[in-house]
């Protein structure tokens, strides 16, 4: 079972009052219902979603739709649930028999609900575990993806829109924001499995950041250590070495013992061998003194 299969099983497993259930339904017929020979025509492939319809119709309306399962076996087996019901009054009252307007849903917990009735028909996400963060919701017209990108927008969710394949995808890549939908949807279970992968994602991320960060630090060490040296042996070449103070030697024969240490390093094995106290940007002072000679002595 997939994760996007589970978030929809735990929102249908939630108990909502009379108001949402009229905007949720309202969305889910709006976006996945088909009009054929005077009947509203439902086809849902989540057992979970198709209860639900029925659930709600029959407590708003009284009315029991005709229910049709069928097992389809193209590419994997699974069942279709088909929800049929003849009553012309479900669409006027829900509204769904003229184009989505913004003033059909006057309170915010109306528009959550409809965004989560899309969600149900229209919306996917993908798991943490196995891909990047994505939630999307897929229309046929373009003015059904505008309406809930807009509505998205004004619920303070940065959804993007996209056409694709003759279809219109709005989505949302921010792992944080996904999770307030989740949070939004109240599906407590899927939001917990959520952000526990988030969570290790980040953490994960975070380390191999400071791995790689520690890697560029050492490289970065390492090669002064060697362009450090190079000048050394310059200078010993030609017989520069006493042109150095005393405690700038000290500094170059630490540096031929210990090539690959960093500043830090350097001045503290001095400080521990020697009576000379030195600190990181004291190493730092002597190693200019020798690269200033080194540069004056070539210019010659």
């Amino acid at each position: 079972m997939t994760f996007a299969t589970k978030l929809k099983e735990e929102i249908c497993a939630n108990d909502i009052n009379r108001v949402e259930q009229f905007s949720e339904l309202s969305a889910i017929i709006r976006y996945d219902a088909h009009v054929v020979d005077g009947k509203i025509v439902m086809t849902f492939e989540n057992g979970s979603v198709a209860r639900r319809v029925f659930k709600d119709i029959k407590s708003i309306f009284n009315v029991s739709p005709h229910i049709v399962v069928r097992n389809q076996k193209r590419l994997r087996a699974k069942q279709i649930y088909i929800l049929e019901v003849s009553s012309w009054e479900i669409m006027k009252r829900l509204n769904v028999d003229k184009p989505m307007k913004r003033e059909y849903l006057d309170t915010p917990e109306e528009m959550v609900a409809f965004v989560k009735g899309c969600f149900l028909v229209c919306g996917s996400i993908n798991d943490p575990a196995t891909g990047g963060y994505h939630l999307e919701y897929v229309f046929n017209l373009e003015d059904d993806a505008c309406f809930v990108n807009d509505l998205l927008h004004e619920m303070k969710f940065d959804s993007k829109m996209i056409e694709r394949s003759n279809k219109y995808m709005v989505y949302l890549k921010s792992a944080e924001e996904i999770s307030d939908m989740i949070r939004m949807f109240q599906a407590t279970t899927s939001l917990f499995y959520f952000e526990d992968i988030r969570i290790y994602r980040d953490h994960k991320n975070m380390v191999n950041r400071l791995n790689n960060c520690e890697i560029a630090n050492q490289e970065k060490t390492t090669f002064t250590g060697m362009k450090q040296i190079e000048d050394i042996h310059y200078i010993e070449e030609h017989d520069l070495m006493g042109l150095l103070d005393e405690k700038t030697k000290l500094v170059l024969e630490y540096r031929l013992k210990y090539p690959e240490s960093s500043y830090q390093e350097l001045s503290s094995i001095i400080s521990m061998e020697t009576d000379y106290r030195i600190g990181k940007s004291g190493i730092n002072h002597h190693f200019i003194k020798m690269r200033k000679l080194v540069e004056q002595h070539k210019k010659r």
